[in-house]
């Protein structure tokens, strides 16, 4: 995404350094934190118009001061006049284009919220992404993430569905119910809730969730990005439902921690012990990690974390959503300084983060999932979004499972280029993460305490017990 500078003649983009695979959005060098320097810029302006004014208005009593005392007193004090009316009218144009220049960024910050606005209008009513087009351009037959932009068709087909709904041939008592469910808008949560009251499918609603600590290693950890994520594969083995913490202790700075949370495991059909499974999505997206983020703040506990720590969270898929949802849990933020979120493949658009959390989100284009919030993640200072656009493919004899822009390495590849780029958003980023951890110019290999922990899903009600009335036996039921 093109930042804005001044050039000659008015405003003009800033290209960013030149890369064919990422599209970089939010962060320092996106559109609205330039926006938001330019009218912080365009007010310092109004001040200086105003003290300008005064001079202005200062120099021209002078000159009125010296005609009349020309007149009175008969002197040679018209070269005096002259300079003195000269400086008013320079003084008068340097105000006037100061002026101009302040109108002029906030008319072009008055367009680019009018685009923006036009544009998230246009796509809800489906003007700009009509829903039967797209639902045929991504249903039609194609494997998932086969195409390039499945992740924006998913995102715009979320978004319309109160249109979609309100354009089915359905009775009039299932319209008015899906209706209510959607509450008249895209509300994914909503969603989700509605959809685990449905009889049979009580299994998917959250469950409070057990910490057991596992074991605890010294070791030499990579703390890049790509590094991070990889080891979120290594809590898909065996022992599912793990979460690995890490504590770093780099000399001369203070303790951090890292919480690495992996993506979506495949769970028993009926709902099972591991809440990273697929009822753990409904936790992510529908209930806010209501009984993940406990469990993890538990987890930090048990690790040997102290209250007002720094601490750093990274997840794949549903992982993602869980660790981005620890930025609006108040919680979580009362005990522990979260200060940096990194999600990969993730549906993140809904969440709110709190004020200072840095976070960095990478999707790509032929992945589906990070568009089922059915929003945008937001563009500010603290928040970058890195899409990728290279092809992909699902490699040989892999399971291509959500298809191959969803693949965990892929992800990997992208954060190490991500860490390569020198676009301003990526590199401000970059230096919040290594000023957590303390790697600020050196290797992001580092001694650390690696603690796994077992999390386990709290078991389904069973069925009501029967109970026989006092004054019957069992037999005499027979």
């Amino acid at each position: 995404m093109p930042g804005v500078r001044m050039q000659d003649g008015g405003l003009g983009p800033v290209d960013p350094p030149a890369d064919e695979v990422l599209k970089v959005r939010g962060g320092v060098g996106g559109i609205s934190f330039q926006f938001e320097e330019l009218l912080a810029g365009a007010n310092a302006l109004d001040g200086v118009v105003r003290m300008l004014d005064s001079v202005v208005l200062e120099a021209d009593a002078v000159r009125r001061d010296l005609f009349v005392s020309e007149l009175s007193t008969l002197t040679a004090g018209g070269p005096a006049i002259v300079t003195v009316g000269d400086g008013v009218r320079a003084a008068s144009a340097i105000r006037d284009a100061i002026r101009a220049t302040a109108e002029q960024v906030r008319a072009s910050h008055r367009e680019y919220e009018y685009t923006e606005s036009w544009n998230a209008i246009a796509t809800r009513v489906g003007l700009l992404h009509p829903p039967l087009l797209e639902a045929t351009m991504l249903l039609g037959g194609a494997k998932p993430g086969t195409h390039h932009g499945d992740r924006d068709r998913v995102e715009h087909l979320v978004a319309q569905l109160p249109l979609i709904v309100g354009s089915l041939s359905l009775p009039t008592s299932v319209l008015a119910a899906l209706s209510a469910a959607l509450g008249g808008q895209t509300d994914v949560r909503a969603i989700l809730r509605t959809i685990v009251e449905v009889p049979g499918l009580a299994y998917l609603k959250p469950r409070p969730v057990a910490v057991q600590k596992m074991e605890t290693t010294e070791e030499s950890v990579d703390l890049s990005l790509a590094a991070l994520l990889r080891r979120t594969e290594d809590l898909h083995g065996e022992g599912k439902g793990e979460i690995a913490v890490i504590k770093v202790e780099p000399p001369g700075n203070k303790v951090a921690w890292v919480v690495l949370i992996p993506g979506t495991q495949k769970g028993e059909p009926t709902g099972g012990s591991n809440p990273i499974d697929e009822g753990g999505n409904v936790d992510s997206l529908g209930y806010d990690s209501a009984y993940l983020a406990p469990a993890i703040q538990e987890a930090l506990r048990e690790a040997g974390a102290e209250a007002g720590q720094q601490v750093a969270a990274v997840g794949h898929s549903q992982g993602g959503v869980h660790a981005m949802n620890l930025a609006a849990n108040k919680a979580f933020l009362a005990e522990y300084d979260l200060k940096y979120v990194f999600t990969a493949g993730s549906p993140v658009g809904g969440v709110k983060p709190e004020p200072g959390i840095s976070s960095l989100h990478l999707e790509h284009t032929q992945d589906m999932v990070p568009g089922l919030e059915g929003a945008p993640n937001a563009d500010t200072k603290d928040r970058v979004t890195v899409t990728l656009e290279n092809s992909v493919e699902t490699p040989a004899g892999q399971d291509p499972g959500l298809g191959p822009g969803h693949r965990l390495e892929m992800y990997a590849e992208g954060a190490e280029r991500v860490a390569a780029s020198r676009d301003p958003s990526l590199v401000a980023s970059a230096a919040v993460l290594s000023g957590v951890l303390g790697t600020r110019g050196r290797t992001a290999q580092v001694p650390a305490k690696v603690t796994r922990f077992k999390l386990t899903r709290q078991a389904m009600p069973g069925p009501p017990e029967l109970r026989l009335p006092a004054n019957r036996s069992e037999a005499g039921w027979r």
